[in-house]
């Protein structure tokens, strides 16, 4: 299939982003700035590809049913980004997670496993220039996984060269956390996952995160108790207050959901366009082949763009999974679906009594 190649110098994404997040660019400036924008992300395709490939392959040697997905960062998210960055004069160019691939496998063991069989995995001739392991140090908001940052390096298609892509590993249950994180977030118009929400909200994830931790016996999250009975009293005191449990069960029913593709034994879909409306909580689904990547890049940019003219309060992201059972499993938060968040927690109660 045909990839998209990057089109633009460094100089010119560096400065596409300083436009995109200043209050004083005009229109003109806005829509050449999103092209290369575009342009620069798409082009995160094929390393993205080349990185999932084996991700997938070396995550079914350790667990047949590990999920596999991966996604292009969103536009807000980027822009989201570039902004809170403006004091580290961090720019797009140097960005380590446009292209993301992650696998979610069962335990810690799995985790530790499959870090390992990566990086110590033949032939490989990227360069692996960040690692953060965010289990065995988890940070102060209560997110919790393991990353791999590498630099695309190929002697086949030298043209995506130092493109970087992020490779992210976790647990079931650390999967739960982040995805329950976002789902709070979609419904209640808060920033949690940037560490930008109401504080209560904020000290229940983290408390929260911390008792899974304990569940898997990892480190907790710093300036959390370490007494199991006190730290129990503090989720339950949260929970009750914010009516945590009432509220993602009416959540999930006031959900709509419309597939707008065939789901019949003869398709066979490698990616899916979601695109959240954020106010009526409508779910569009968008289904694509894989010699149909290209095309859905460009209508995941155009609907990004739309969003950003019309200041559209969506959640739109284009994501793989090989069925649209796995699709629901990887991104529960777009289906706005917490039952496991939920089930994960009631375990821990009773396990504290």
């Amino acid at each position: 299939m045909k990839w998209t190649k990057p089109n633009f110098s460094k100089n010119q994404i560096n400065k596409a982003g300083d436009i995109l997040i200043s209050t004083r660019s005009t229109s003109e400036e806005l829509g050449e700035a999103i092209d290369i924008l575009s342009n620069w992300r798409s082009s995160h395709s094929f390393p993205l590809h080349v990185f999932a490939v084996r991700l997938k392959r070396l995550s079914r040697k350790i667990n047949s049913s590990a999920i596999i997905i991966r996604r292009l960062k969103r536009v807000p998210s980027i822009l989201k980004k570039l902004k809170r960055a403006q004091t580290s004069k961090m720019k797009m160019s140097r960005m380590q997670d446009i292209g993301g691939c992650r696998s979610v496998l069962s335990n810690i063991d799995e985790v530790n496993q499959l870090v390992e069989l990566y990086k110590k995995s033949r032939g490989i001739k990227h360069k692996l220039s960040n690692e953060k392991n965010y289990i065995m140090n988890p940070k102060p908001d209560g997110y919790r996984s393991y990353h791999l940052v590498y630099k695309y390096f190929s002697d086949k298609s030298p043209i995506y060269d130092s493109l970087m892509i992020e490779i992210q590993i976790r647990t079931n249950l650390q999967h739960y956390w982040a995805t329950a994180v976002e789902t709070v977030d979609h419904f209640t118009g808060q920033a949690i996952k940037s560490n930008e929400g109401e504080e209560e909200w904020k000290d229940f994830f983290r408390l929260v995160s911390s008792a899974f931790a304990t569940m898997e016996k990892t480190q907790i999250v710093p300036n959390t108790p370490d007494n199991q009975n006190e730290l129990r009293q503090q989720i339950q005191k949260l929970a009750r207050k914010l009516d945590v449990v009432k509220k993602m069960n009416e959540w999930a029913r006031i959900h709509k959901i419309i597939e707008n593709y065939e789901k019949d034994t003869k398709s066979q879909f490698d990616f899916y366009l979601l695109n959240l409306n954020l106010d009526t909580k409508e779910l569009k689904i968008f289904a694509y082949k894989t010699n149909q990547e290209e095309f859905a890049n460009a209508e995941y940019s155009k609907l990004e763009e739309r969003m950003l003219t019309n200041k559209e309060n969506r959640d739109i992201v284009l994501v793989s999974a090989e069925t649209n059972k796995e699709l629901r499993k990887a991104y529960p938060n777009y289906f706005l679906d917490t039952k496991e968040f939920v089930n994960q927690l009631n375990i821990y109660f009773k396990e504290s009594k």
